[in-house]
C-alpha cells in the first residue's frame, strides 16, 4: 500500500504550491497549467512513480480475497487511486510532449 499513497504526499503538496504560484503570479491559460503541473512532476521523478504504482496494482491485486473484506476493499480502492494516478501520469506526458510542442511549432 506504501507504493500507492507514498507518491501521491509530494504530489498533492506541490499541485498546491504549483497553484499558489499560478495565483500569485495572476496566470491564466493552459500554459500557466501545464507550467505549475511541469513544476510538480520533473523534481519528483516520474519515472519512480510509474514504477511505484505498477508495483503496487501487482501486489495489491495479489492481496485480494474473499476470506479478507475489509483488507480486499481497501486495496481495490487503492487500486483504483493507482489507475487514476497513471492516467494522470500518460496525460501530462502526451500534454508536455506532444500537445504543447505541436502548439508551439504552429
Amino acid at each position: 500500500m506504501a507504493f500507492v499513497w507514498v507518491p501521491s504526499i509530494p504530489i498533492v503538496a506541490w499541485i498546491c504550491m504549483a497553484f499558489r504560484g499560478i495565483s500569485g503570479q495572476k496566470a491564466t491559460g493552459i500554459s500557466a497549467v501545464a507550467g505549475g503541473l511541469a513544476e510538480v512532476y520533473v523534481p519528483f521523478c516520474i519515472l519512480l512513480t510509474l514504477g511505484s504504482e505498477i508495483a503496487a496494482i501487482v501486489l495489491l491485486v495479489r492481496c485480494i480475497s474473499k476470506g479478507h473484506a475489509r483488507r480486499s476493499v481497501v486495496s481495490v480502492f487503492s487500486i483504483l487511486w493507482s489507475t487514476v494516478v497513471i492516467s494522470l501520469f500518460s496525460l501530462l506526458i502526451w500534454l508536455f510532449y506532444f500537445k504543447i510542442p505541436a502548439m508551439a511549432g504552429r
